[in-house]
């Protein structure tokens, strides 16, 4: 027998035993008793990393995604096994699914090392799944391709189309503005999210599924279709059979998962208007594989790098229309003098030749050309100044351009508690013209970093009809939110970085155009003040107190830092 065969199908990882042929003997009793025949288990095995969870209404559909998966292995020639792991949903993890993101990696990451597959496929869908999915393939190297969920088809409300989760916080702002009342808010909610599925704006799970694809970790096509249409599941069969060959053909992440490679999805990133969080996600793959992400190469791939998609929350839009404009590769196709064409996908050809296949475009008007963009810079602008020392992050497609210059009052919360018994404090000396901010919110200081960031308006200013003001944290913000919001501050407070030092009262100024975020405090009185650090001891034990001891802050992904290959080896974007 060849080394080769003794590293494949149920020979791969024989559990120690001190004896390998009698390890094999055992697996192969066990194995039978789940009545597969000797020819099945002779062929090439493909995981199905299955994410399905009561908890978990974005993944709805992954039962029947792992059957299409499974017809396509076994058609291919393969047999397919599919394996439970962790599964991740926002609205459902306590404090912020963003704790659990790197232990759903690490479970993925040490099963994908322990159980005998010559690939896999990972189904993921909610917003930390298909980034958790994507560390673990960079770290442990065994041939993976991504397949989503799919968004959500859309609702409506008295005659009005609704999408989670943009809608939801518009009408929440209504409602607590006193526009609508009670009655109408509990109906509301019944309409935002009608069918299976993720977000279906261009929230988190939708900015995944583009970066995805266009890093060639997905069959081309797979970005965009809605999870309960027919089409989801002829995907996930191709994706099947497509693993089979990339078993034989040995095709791992890393040669895919390239600098150029990330430079394609940090375009496609800012060319959607996507997440603020696809950057955190991505940074943590890369950092996998000891790339580093280029915060100042970012900033300046945005001022040249327009938003095309005309969807919420910086249009309006909803997936399924993208969908129907031709999906990701409407936007590739109008990208392409930006993009690297030359770089290798899951498919074994390059993205330039995926592109030159696709359906020809047709006329639609989600997908803007780049001639007519929605904004003429990116959607993400990286910030600097004496507050943010190691950067800070807005998404300025989705802010009030009147605010992208703004000198306020500083307003400060010291914490997610503080900012929710204080917000709504008739009390509170607040205005217009003020900064909001809030601190230890952070990686470590929450932890796990919330999206906390999308402040609410106080509602004595939102029954008055303000809808934005400038707000600033070392938060995270739901790529569904929108509003001129500075998130990602680094170092966070937590660490004593100057956040911590801020003062109700302190003047802030922020200059989009100019990437400035300013405490406008001198550097000896800043030097005297004490930081305000998190009021609550830091975990003592479990995974929690794990990531307070190990998580990387925002510019390096939120990662643990053991689980990051360094010193790092190259850059992107490049």
């Amino acid at each position: 027998m060849t080394d080769d065969k003794k590293s494949t199908g149920l020979r791969k990882g024989l559990t120690a035993y001190g004896d390998a042929e009698f390890s094999l003997f055992l697996r192969t009793a066990f194995i039978k008793a789940m009545g597969y025949s000797d020819d099945a288990l002779a062929r090439p095995i493909v995981g199905i990393a299955n994410t399905y969870s009561g908890y978990n209404a974005c993944h709805q559909t992954v039962p029947s995604l792992v059957e299409a998966v499974r017809r396509g292995v076994q058609q291919a020639g393969g047999l397919a096994i599919d394996f439970p792991t962790i599964s991740l949903h926002e609205s459902f993890a306590y404090p912020t699914s963003m704790l659990y993101r790197n232990l759903m990696a690490m479970d993925t990451e040490e099963m994908l090392g322990a159980q005998p597959m010559d690939a896999v496929v990972l189904i993921g869908g909610c917003d930390k799944t298909v980034p958790a999915q994507l560390m673990a393939a960079a770290s442990a190297k065994v041939p993976a391709l991504v397949v989503v969920t799919g968004p959500m088809m859309t609702g409506s409300h008295r005659g009005e189309r609704l999408g989670a989760c943009t809608d939801c916080r518009r009408f929440w702002g209504r409602y607590r503005g006193g526009e609508i009342d009670a009655e109408e808010i509990e109906e509301v909610s019944g309409r935002l999210a009608p069918t299976a599925g993720t977000c279906m704006v261009m929230g988190t799970a939708s900015t995944m599924a583009c970066m995805t694809e266009a890093l060639g970790m997905m069959l081309p096509g797979g970005a965009c279709i809605p999870a309960v249409q027919a089409d989801r599941l002829r995907h996930a069969e191709a994706s099947g059979a497509r693993a089979v060959a990339m078993a034989a053909e040995k095709l791992t992440p890393e040669r895919i998962m390239t600098p150029k490679a990330f430079t394609n999805a940090l375009r496609v990133l800012l060319a959607i208007g996507g997440s603020t969080n696809g950057l955190i996600h991505m940074t943590a793959v890369a950092g996998r594989l000891g790339i580093e992400i280029d915060l100042e190469a970012l900033d300046a791939m945005s001022r040249k790098t327009p938003v095309l998609v005309d969807l919420k929350p910086s249009g309006q839009h909803y997936m399924e229309d993208l969908e129907r404009a031709g999906g990701l590769v409407a936007v590739l196709r109008e990208l392409g003098p930006l993009l690297h064409l030359d770089c290798l996908t899951v498919t074994g050809r390059t993205l330039g030749e995926e592109i030159a296949a696709a359906r020809p475009a047709w006329p639609q008007a989600v997908v803007r050309p780049m001639a007519d963009p929605i904004t003429a810079e990116g959607g993400i602008a990286v910030l600097r100044g004496n507050l943010a020392p190691g950067g800070a992050i807005i998404k300025q497609s989705g802010t009030s351009g009147e605010l992208l210059r703004h000198e306020g009052r500083a307003v400060v919360f010291d914490s997610l508690e503080d900012l929710a018994n204080r917000i709504d404090d008739p009390e509170l000396e607040v205005t217009s013209d003020d900064v909001l901010v809030l601190r230890n919110a952070g990686p470590r200081g929450a932890p796990g970093m919330p999206e906390a960031g999308y402040i609410p308006i106080p509602r004595k200013l939102a029954r008055q009809g303000l809808r934005d003001m400038v707000r600033i944290s070392d938060a995270r913000m739901s790529g569904t939110a929108f509003g001129t919001i500075v998130l990602h501050i680094c170092p966070e407070a937590a660490l004593g970085g100057p956040l911590s030092k801020v003062r109700t009262g302190d003047r802030i100024r922020l200059d989009v155009p100019a990437r400035r975020l300013e405490l406008l405090v001198e550097d000896a009185e800043l030097a005297r003040r004490a930081p305000v650090l998190p009021a609550e001891a830091p975990a003592t034990r479990g995974y929690k107190n794990l990531h307070v001891e190990h998580v990387l802050q925002a510019d390096q992904g939120c990662d643990l830092d053991f689980l990051t290959q360094r010193p790092y080896t190259a850059k992107a974007p490049v």
